[in-house]
C-alpha cells in the first residue's frame, strides 16, 4: 500500500525554513542577487550553516542530524517557494553521492566539511545534455599514481564557490566518479553559462589534461541513487515553486480590476487557477511519497520519483505560463515577478529528464508486460 510519511521533525523543519526563506528571500532580494557573482551572499550562507541544514541528511556518525535525504525536502521546498538561490541543493546532492559511493576515509574527510559550510557540487552532465548519467563522454586515464582527465561538463552549479567537485568519467571502460578539489581547478577551466533561471550560477567545466591523484577516485558509482536524489531535490523545488507562483497569481487576480470587477471573478481565470492549486497538491503528495519510498529504500522508489518528476515538471511549467498570461502585456516584461517563476519552472522541467522521458521509462515499471 502506498504511504506518505511526514514526520514531526519534517513539519518543524518546514515551518522554520518557510519563515526563514520568507524573511530572507523576498522578491526584491532575489532580484538584487541576480546581478551578483554568487548565488547567495556570505552572511546568509553562514546563517544557513548555523541552522544545521547542511547536516540534515548526513548520519550522526559524521556529525549530521541523521534524518536522511527526506529531511532536506522541506528546506528545499521552502527555498523553491521563495526562489532562494544558494548552493544548498548541490551540497545535499554531493553529500548523498559521498554517502552512496565514497570510501569510509573519504566520508570521514568530507561530510563534516560540508556540514561546516564547505560548498560541494557535482559535474555529471555532458556537453550534449544527456539525461542518462552513465552515458559519459569524459574520460580518466591512469598515469602512474595519477589520473589524467579529458572532456568537459556543463551545468556545474556554483563552481567558483566549490571546495569539492564530484565528476563522472569513464575509467577502464566503466562509469566512475572522481573527486576534484577546488584548488585543482586552475584559471580558465570554469566558464559562466547563460541559463534561463537567473537565480542559478551555472558553469562549464573543462577537464582536458586535469591531473588528480588516483586516491581521489570513489570506490562506488551508484548512478541510480544519484539520479533519484537529484530528482527528489528538483521536485521539492517545483512543489515550492508551484506554491509561490500560485500566491503571485492570486494576489494579482484579487487586486486587478477590469470593467469594475476583479479579474479573479471571471471563470476563464478561475478554472486554470483551481487547476494549478490541484496540481500543486498533487505535486506535494508525489513529493513526500517519493521521499518516503527513497528513505525506506523501497523497490517502488524509482517509479515514485519518476512519477513525481513528470507530474511536477508539467504542472510548474503550466502554472508559470498562466501566471505570465494572466498579467497581460505586463507579464511579458522583465519587471513582472511571474517570469521569475516561469524561468525556474523551465529550468527544473528539463534537468534530469522531462515528463516525456520519464513517462517512457515508467511504462515498463507500471504496466503489465504484454505477451
Amino acid at each position: 500500500m502506498s504511504i506518505i510519511d511526514f514526520s514531526e521533525e519534517q513539519s518543524m523543519l518546514l515551518e522554520t525554513a518557510n519563515e526563514f526563506c520568507r524573511e530572507n528571500s523576498t522578491i526584491s532580494v532575489v532580484r538584487a542577487q541576480i546581478d551578483k557573482e554568487e548565488s547567495v551572499d556570505a552572511e546568509l550562507w553562514s546563517r544557513i550553516v548555523e541552522l544545521g541544514w547542511l547536516g540534515v541528511s548526513i548520519p550522526e556518525t559524521y556529525g549530521g542530524l541523521g534524518m536522511g535525504l527526506a529531511g532536506a525536502v522541506p528546506i528545499v521546498e521552502s527555498m523553491g517557494k521563495y526562489l532562494m538561490g544558494s548552493p544548498y541543493t548541490s551540497c545535499i546532492l554531493t553529500a548523498e553521492v559521498i554517502l552512496s559511493c565514497a570510501s569510509e576515509e573519504q566520508k570521514t574527510q568530507w561530510l563534516p566539511k560540508i556540514i561546516e559550510g564547505s560548498v560541494a557540487t557535482t559535474a555529471l552532465t555532458e556537453e550534449d545534455g544527456n539525461w542518462r548519467l552513465e552515458e559519459i563522454s569524459s574520460r580518466a586515464e591512469k598515469d602512474g599514481k595519477n589520473l589524467v582527465l579529458t572532456g568537459s561538463k556543463c551545468f556545474v552549479m556554483d563552481g567558483p564557490m566549490a571546495s569539492l567537485y564530484v565528476v563522472s568519467v569513464i575509467y577502464q571502460g566503466k562509469p566512475r566518479l572522481v573527486f576534484v578539489m577546488g584548488d585543482q581547478i586552475t584559471a580558465g577551466r570554469l566558464t559562466r553559462e547563460n541559463v534561463i533561471d537567473e537565480t542559478r550560477r551555472s558553469y562549464r567545466l573543462e577537464l582536458d589534461d586535469l591531473v588528480v591523484p588516483e586516491s581521489q577516485l570513489l570506490q562506488g558509482a551508484d548512478f541510480s541513487r544519484i539520479e533519484m536524489a537529484a530528482m527528489l531535490m528538483l521536485v521539492a523545488e517545483m512543489s515550492g515553486g508551484l506554491s509561490g507562483v500560485l500566491h503571485v497569481i492570486i494576489d494579482y487576480l484579487t487586486t486587478r480590476k477590469q470593467f469594475d470587477k476583479y479579474i479573479g471573478s471571471y471563470q476563464s481565470l478561475k478554472h486554470p487557477t483551481v487547476q494549478i492549486l490541484l496540481s500543486q497538491e498533487a505535486c506535494r503528495s508525489h513529493l513526500y511519497h517519493a521521499a518516503t519510498q527513497i528513505t525506506e529504500n523501497s523497490a517502488d522508489a524509482i517509479a515514485a520519483i519518476r512519477m513525481a518528476k513528470a507530474q511536477g515538471a508539467d504542472a510548474f511549467a503550466f502554472a508559470g505560463d498562466r501566471a505570465v498570461q494572466f498579467h497581460g502585456g505586463f507579464g511579458f516584461t522583465y519587471e513582472c515577478d511571474a517570469q521569475l517563476f516561469l524561468r525556474r519552472a523551465l529550468w527544473c522541467q528539463y534537468q534530469f529528464g522531462d515528463s516525456a522521458y520519464h513517462n517512457e521509462l515508467l511504462a515498463p515499471l507500471l504496466l503489465d508486460e504484454v505477451v
